[in-house]
């Protein structure tokens, strides 16, 4: 077994992170109290995780962060799969699949479930885009596709496609086609 990963990529990763952080609590740096939070210690531990899976010290990473989820209830069940730009606006219950796949420039915030479903024709896991902003207590569920440049409203449940440039509202939910649909949500860096 290998001992340490990609710690160069993790330098990119957290380094992207902690600005796309920063400048959606309109800054350009995190605060030494904000790093300090929940939120951000749940990022690095994720990221240090993910740049080391499947060596040593990603196991180290991978039990810190089932230490980290008793205090959160952050739950990111070993995904390996979360691009650039991970924003955890509320920490809180949140479930990652480990099998789902997601773009840059995620936005999510507590009470959100991405998950599968084990039957019928939407059996699997979610592939969300790049730009998705999913707000508090939505589920997103199954074999859908979430498109680039889409919010997610609070307590909306999600199990079909969504085109990108869009908002997506309510349970059950409607589409709405909205150019621009995050950009007062997720900032540009």
């Amino acid at each position: 077994m290998k001992i340490a990963g990609d710690m160069k990529r993790y330098k990119e990763l957290i380094d992207y992170d902690e600005k796309i952080n920063a400048a959606f609590r309109g800054q350009i740096r995190l605060s030494g109290r904000q790093r300090k939070e929940y939120e951000w210690k749940s990022i690095k531990t994720y990221r240090m995780f993910q740049c080391n899976r499947g060596t040593f010290i990603g196991k180290i990473y991978k039990w810190r962060l089932l230490q980290l989820e008793k205090k959160t209830g952050i739950h990111f069940e070993s995904n390996p799969n979360i691009g650039k730009g991970l924003i955890i606006g509320h920490w809180g219950r949140i479930i990652f699949n480990g099998e789902a796949q997601f773009g840059d420039d995620l936005l999510i915030t507590h009470g959100v479930t991405i998950g599968r479903d084990i039957r019928g024709k939407r059996k699997g896991v979610p592939s969300i885009g790049n730009r998705v902003c999913i707000r508090a207590n939505s589920t997103v569920v199954g074999n859908v596709t979430i498109g680039d440049d889409v919010l997610i409203a609070p307590n909306t449940f999600v199990n079909f496609d969504v085109p990108s440039h869009s908002i997506v509202i309510g349970n059950p939910a409607s589409i709405h086609h909205k150019d621009n649909a995050t950009e007062k949500h997720i900032p540009s860096v």
